[in-house]
Parts: structure tokens; C-alpha cells; sequence
């Protein structure tokens, strides 16, 4: 068959949902289907730029491409699952979710906070509860995002996880010692929380430090915030770490931390466990909460520095603890991962 895969893209933008777009297209090349990222560039806000985005996804014509038949569309994000194909399916990455459970948050609200906001609320709720119905299925890439999608429109739909190209890598590797210090990579932004940990290093009783790997606009600031707070022995931040770099940090390492708020999914879960390494998520997060047991798979914490500081501690001084964990962590990644293989299948049968 002839699949695009709809994606909307930010410019300049990468994260987990282009690095799920470019791997199912792998995936359904490598299953002898021609497939292809379709993507249209646009920006989220003001309120009303998410109005024309919406109506350029759902004029957008996919029937046909060079006057060959496109048969079927794979819609993974908001508003790209507003386009318009016989055979649409969805695989939900989230919907905007600032319209949804981030709308009146405190801290990550968005639209709320726009004069145009309201309106535009109710027309992407709207709008969403007509494209999502014309899906002949729905998968969503979590449990957290099928819940969310049954409390906010209820609709149904199957959940269907994925691994990332690094998990991949990570589970044919084997993995090393346990280290001195945490993992934190991530993109560096609001609803990562970095700041949350870097506080936390204050807290920390023994020599454990923390790595944070990554990108983002939220740089300056944790610069910043681990020079006032006098944090420079304790926590260090990389930029731009080749492939081969990150997977030998992840494969000694003491653990991993992953502690966004309400994560959809969260790749950095699945890598961290790939690599036997234990996990630490806080009660929050969403996503990880569907491979992190607490005291079974890692530790899950509540999201106070003091609290996290206690489970970083906690693994620097009981390292049969940690490979336990990490090891049980492994072998719960191995059960309820499918392979890409199995992926494919479910999404085109």
C-alpha cells in the first residue's frame, strides 16, 4: 500500500513525536509498503494560528499523489488527524493539550490565558470529536492518552506502545556497571521539569550526582539555576550527545530519572529500562507509571526535591537494589514491548 503519515511539524522543532513518525515510516517501508512523512509547518499560538492550522489539515488533500492513489493516511497529533481520507487511522500521540487537562493548570495553561482562547477551546473540542470519529480505529501510543481521550470525548480506542531507535539499540547491548550518577536526557522545557531535580540536588546526603543530557528553550535557565544554587559539583548538563555517547551513559549509570509532568508516553522510560538501569518517576507523570513500579521496577517518588533527593540516595547506597530493579525493569520492557514488526500489523490489518 500507499501510506502517508500525517505530522505536523514545528520548525526546528525535534522531539519524541518526529522520532515516531520517521520510525513508523521505517517500519512500514521495511514491510514492503511505500510510505512517506506528509507534514505541514505551523506554530501553536497565537490562539487564532491554531485555528488556520486546523483549517489547512482539513483541506489538505491526501486522496491521491502525482495521480496515484494514496490508500490509507496514518494520523499521529493535533491537528493532523483532521485530515479528510477513506481510510484514516489514528495513532494518538496527544491531542492539543492545552485545551484539554492543561487548560486551567496553574503553571503549563496556555490558551486559557489568551482573549481568543475560549472560542477556539470549543472549536478544536469540537473539531476533534468529528475527525477522531471518522478514524476507522484509533490506537493511542499510552494508556494516560487513551484515558484522556475516553474523559474528554469518549471515544474508545487500543492502546499500542512502540519503541524508540534507542531502546532498540539499548536491548541488543549489554549493559555495564552501575555508576555514580543519574540520567536525566531529555528536551530541556516547562513540562520536563528539570528544574524540579536540579532543586532536588540540593537535598542529596550522599556523592550521587546528576546528568542532564539535552536541548532546549529551558537552557539558560538551568544554567542559571545550577550556578546560583551553587550546584556545579553536583550537576552537570550536556549538549548535543552523539548516539554512541548517550547509550554508554545510559549503560553505566546508577539510574535514570524521568519526571515530566504528565508525560504522554515517554521514550526516556523505555531507554532507561532497555539499558537495565532502575527508574525514577514521580507520582505525576503519567506515562512511566505504566513500566514503573514502585520498589518493583524502580522507585516512584512524590514530585518534592527532598523526596527524589531520598531516592537518588537511596540507589547510591544499595547498588543490589538498583540492578534488581533495573534487571526487573528489563525483563517488564521485554514482555510488553512489541516489535515494530507486530506494530505494522496492527495498524494496517
Amino acid at each position: 500500500m500507499r501510506i502517508a503519515v500525517c505530522h505536523p511539524q514545528t520548525p526546528f522543532v525535534r522531539g519524541g513525536a518526529e522520532t515516531h513518525a520517521e520510525s513508523l515510516v521505517r517500519a512500514l517501508r521495511g514491510a514492503g509498503h511505500e510510505a512517506e512523512v506528509v507534514a505541514v509547518a505551523g506554530k501553536w499560538y497565537p490562539a487564532s494560528e491554531l485555528v488556520h492550522q486546523m483549517a489547512v489539515w482539513r483541506s489538505l488533500d491526501v486522496s491521491e499523489s502525482n495521480g496515484l492513489k494514496i490508500d490509507m493516511v496514518v494520523a499521529m497529533k493535533f491537528p493532523a488527524y483532521l485530515v479528510q481520507h477513506e481510510r484514516k487511522v489514528v495513532w494518538l500521540i496527544h491531542q492539543h493539550r492545552s485545551a484539554y487537562e492543561l487548560w486551567d493548570h496553574p503553571v503549563y495553561a496556555d490558551l486559557s490565558r489568551q482573549e481568543e482562547g475560549p472560542v477556539v477551546r470549543e472549536m478544536i473540542r469540537r473539531s476533534d470529536r468529528v475527525a477522531l470519529s471518522e478514524a476507522k480505529r484509533i490506537f493511542t501510543n499510552s494508556k494516560n492518552v487513551q484515558d484522556r481521550l475516553w474523559d474528554s470525548l469518549r471515544l474508545s480506542s487500543e492502546v499500542l506502545y512502540h519503541p524508540s531507535p534507542t531502546t532498540e539499540a539499548l536491548l541488543s547491548m549489554a549493559p555495564g556497571g552501575y555508576g555514580d550518577y543519574i540520567l536525566f536526557p531529555s528536551r530541556l522545557e516547562g513540562l520536563k521539569r528539570q528544574s524540579l531535580v536540579v532543586e532536588a540536588m540540593r537535598h542529596v546526603k550522599t556523592d550521587v550526582k546528576l546528568l542532564l543530557v539535552g536541548s532546549g528553550p529551558d537552557e539558560g535557565a538551568i544554567r542559571d539555576q545550577i550556578r546560583l544554587r551553587g550546584l556545579g559539583s553536583k550537576v552537570s548538563l550536556e549538549i548535543g550527545v552523539p548516539d554512541k555517547r548517550l547509550y554508554g551513559l545510559f549503560l553505566e549509570a546508577l539510574g535514570v530519572y524521568y519526571g515530566p509532568y504528565d508525560e504522554d508516553y515517554g521514550y526516556v522510560t523505555l531507554e532507561g529500562l532497555a539499558a537495565c538501569r532502575p527508574v525514577v518517576t514521580l507520582t505525576d507523570s503519567g506515562g512511566p507509571l505504566e513500566f514503573v513500579a514502585d520498589g518493583e521496577t524502580g522507585l516512584v517518588t512524590a514530585p518534592e526535591p527532598a523526596a527524589i533527593a531520598a531516592a537518588f540516595d537511596r540507589l547510591y547506597t544499595d547498588r543490589k537494589l538498583a540492578a534488581g530493579l533495573g534487571g526487573a525493569g528489563h525483563e517488564k520492557l521485554r514482555e510488553a514491548l512489541p516489535s515494530w514488526t507486530d506494530v505494522v500489523a496492527r495498524i494496517v490489518e
